[in-house]
């Protein structure tokens, strides 16, 4: 049996981030079921860096997290940013759900810039006339190395010392003491002072095996597929192109097109497919607002976006199980705010107060907690 000052649950891109921030002075064990590490969600990103995206707190911590992307540090072996500008636009009649979203994301995203029909089209020339009532356009999102930053983070963790045990899923918990017992399915029993849920889609299951309230986390199956450009590679430094309203997005990636649904459609945690109705519908909305003409889908997959009632993060110390600390809910948020979400997280998991950079950008951890009013009543029911 090995002791250690905390273990992590969950080896997804918010395991190995906040295991890599505990351990420069922690000692810490990380537990991932799987026998490869992010084989769930954190492998199947769109790998986007969108300012705009998400609510207050949410925007927070992707600003928060752009100057490590920029400039990672020495684990990370390459360059985890390339530019990938997002125009996300809105259908006839909605062009003031864009006027709003704008005027709410200037004080953290100021390039974002107002777009008229034929500004849009300008940006974007596949669009069809008509199609579109307003646009905003961020230039400075961001396409991330996904598999880079994941390798950075568990890179940096083994050389602060930290340990991964794969192939490890974690089937009972139990406190006593100051000391928290986690047994795994091949009977290893590791002790440590605090534990860290960071199972993704499986964070309730982890939080009711420690005794803790669910907090109502909600997995969404979100679809992907792959089609390819009828203009080949000249699409290729297209901007991501989104309807404000979820009912598609397009991204250049070479000479195809990632493509979503933007589905959202509630599934237990599992190893999941793309839905091939929610894909199908897709191609009809894309083939209406854009000449791309998307016929057979080359390929497609799904992944699990893992959300609480309220799709802020659930990151802190539960209120009622002693040094057990939730770090879940990062919905499709949680590549582009690992960086800052990890940086929160820990702080936290020390008892300490969270960047000051962070609070500045008005981050506030209460609307984080995971015992606020709203998601502990959600979950009961």
């Amino acid at each position: 049996m090995s002791h250690y000052d905390v273990i992590v649950i969950g080896g997804g891109i918010a395991g190995v981030s906040i295991g890599y921030e505990l351990s420069k002075d922690r000692s810490v064990c990380l537990l991932e079921m799987e026998s490869t590490l992010a084989f769930h969600t954190t492998g199947r990103s769109a790998a986007t860096f969108l300012e705009t995206y998400g609510g207050p707190e949410i925007r927070a911590l992707t600003t928060g997290s752009r100057s490590f992307f920029e400039n990672p540090p020495e684990y990370f072996e390459a360059a985890l940013m390339s530019p990938r500008p997002l125009l996300q636009f809105a259908k006839a009649g909605r062009g003031q759900v864009i006027a709003d979203l704008h005027a709410d994301v200037l004080p953290l995203v100021p390039d974002a810039e107002l777009l008229s029909p034929e500004d849009v089209a300008k940006v974007f020339p596949p669009v069809r006339p008509g199609y579109v009532d307003a646009g905003m356009y961020e230039p400075g999102a961001m396409e991330l190395d996904v598999h880079g930053l994941h390798q950075g983070y568990a890179r940096g963790m083994r050389a602060q010392k930290g340990e991964i045990v794969k192939s490890a899923p974690v089937v009972a918990l139990s406190h006593g003491g100051d000391s928290w017992t986690v047994t795994t399915a091949d009977g290893a029993e590791h002790t440590a002072t605090a534990v860290v849920n960071a199972a993704g889609a499986w964070g309730d299951v982890v939080g009711e095996m420690a005794g803790a309230k669910p907090v109502g986390l909600m997995p969404l199956l979100r679809s992907i597929f792959m089609v390819s450009s009828p203009s080949g590679a000249e699409t290729k430094d297209l901007p991501i192109f989104g309807d404000i309203d979820q009912s598609f997005y397009v991204k250049p990636e070479g000479e195809q097109f990632l493509c979503s649904p933007a589905d959202e459609t509630p599934t237990p945690p599992s190893d999941v497919s793309a839905d091939m109705l929610e894909i199908a519908r897709a191609i009809d909305e894309i083939n209406a607002a854009t000449t791309l003409n998307a016929k057979s889908v080359s390929s497609s997959w799904g992944g699990l976006r893992s959300f609480v009632p309220d799709r802020n993060f659930v990151v802190g110390p539960d209120a009622e199980v002693p040094n057990f600390f939730w770090f879940v809910g990062q919905g499709g948020y949680g590549i582009q705010t690992s960086p800052a979400s990890a940086m929160v997280g820990a702080a936290l998991v020390r008892g300490e107060d969270i960047p000051a950079d962070l609070a500045a950008r008005g981050l506030d951890v209460e609307k984080l907690a995971p015992n606020r009013p709203g998601i502990s009543i959600a979950a009961d029911h």
